[in-house]
């Protein structure tokens, strides 16, 4: 397992050995899950009661369990056997199974989503939206995928929804693309960052990536945007600095004081940069930009298939 780099925290997705296990039984009010775990970021990581241990070896799993049971003892907090697992190659966390460095969603609830019967009323619209939104990170044009639904809960439409074949079909693919075992790669931070953007007329988009052990590089992220009717009538220059300027404000969490590359038209920032003093929306935006350490590789549009279909084919704002 690589540690986390500038005090980001490491996740139970690295390790080839994981402990899930719960507390219960507390003698006193349980500490907040930070404070239970200080100083063990880089090998346990906590969600109310539940906390995970990762680690690279079975022998550095032992101390690590060995240290995290101490700091449990001492808060006066005892583990459920019952409820403990222990030298797993892959756990369930939050929705998700992870581990050995890739994300999937949870079997069971990717069956649920398969059973739900046709929505009749927004709120059962609302509902599946809830559900299938919550894994939209692995579907690939999930907005556009989910237009037809959302327009149902818009609060013009009537509480019984007229369900259409578009509906019907935006329904079935939300429910294949959750079936075809999707795969997200985990955030690397000793691993450089690769973000491509794209604009087109009524969007923007972007994938962050990093290249895997096959050389190949693999999404972490999909962000899309559908642009109101003021951005839309910008500029196309004015477009693609915005996916760039939105790209990077939406990962600021991950990528802020790192180096990375950004792969996307070219001409757009040489355009700011020699017309950001005629407008206050460009010079915002072009400070903005100085926050982050980052070069920009030109790619044309044929080579840039997967930023350019999100900037089209999106809908709501979405990590996905």
């Amino acid at each position: 397992m690589n540690p986390p780099r500038k005090g980001q925290p490491s996740s139970p997705t690295s390790g080839c050995m994981n402990l899930m296990c719960t507390l219960s039984d507390c003698k006193m009010h349980p500490p907040p899950s930070r404070d239970l775990l200080a100083g063990f970021g880089e090998f346990a990581v906590a969600y109310l009661d539940d906390v995970a241990i990762f680690s690279d070896s079975w022998a550095e799993h032992l101390e690590h369990l060995q240290a995290v049971f101490q700091r449990i003892r001492e808060a006066g907090l005892i583990v459920k056997a019952k409820k403990c697992q222990i030298g797993l190659n892959r756990i369930m966390y939050l929705g998700h199974q992870v581990g050995q460095g890739t994300i999937n969603p949870l079997q069971a609830k990717v069956n649920a989503i398969q059973n739900v019967p046709v929505p009749k009323s927004k709120k059962q619209v609302q509902s599946v939206l809830g559900l299938a939104g919550y894994y939209r990170q692995f579907v690939p044009h999930y907005s556009q995928i989910a237009t037809q639904l959302v327009d149902l809960t818009r609060k013009k439409q009537p509480n019984a929804v007229q369900w259409s074949e578009k509906c019907q079909k935006a329904f079935n693919q939300l429910k294949a693309a959750l079936t075809s075992d999707p795969v997200l790669r985990v955030l690397d931070f000793d691993k450089p960052f690769v973000i491509t953007t794209d604009a087109s007329e009524h969007g923007v988009g972007a994938v962050l990536m990093q290249e895997g052990p096959d050389q190949q590089f693999h999404p972490v992220v999909f962000l899309s945007k559908k642009l109101s009717e003021r951005e839309s009538d910008w500029s196309v220059s004015e477009k693609e600095c915005y996916a760039i300027v939105y790209a990077l404000e939406k990962l600021h969490p991950y990528i802020w004081g790192w180096h990375f590359h950004v792969q996307t038209d070219q001409a757009a920032l040489k355009w700011l940069h020699t017309v950001k003093e005629t407008n206050k929306k460009l010079l915002w935006w072009s400070l903005d930009l100085q926050d982050f350490d980052f070069e920009i590789q030109h790619i044309s549009g044929a080579s840039n298939k997967l930023a350019d279909a999100f900037s089209r084919e999106s809908f709501p704002e979405s990590d996905g």
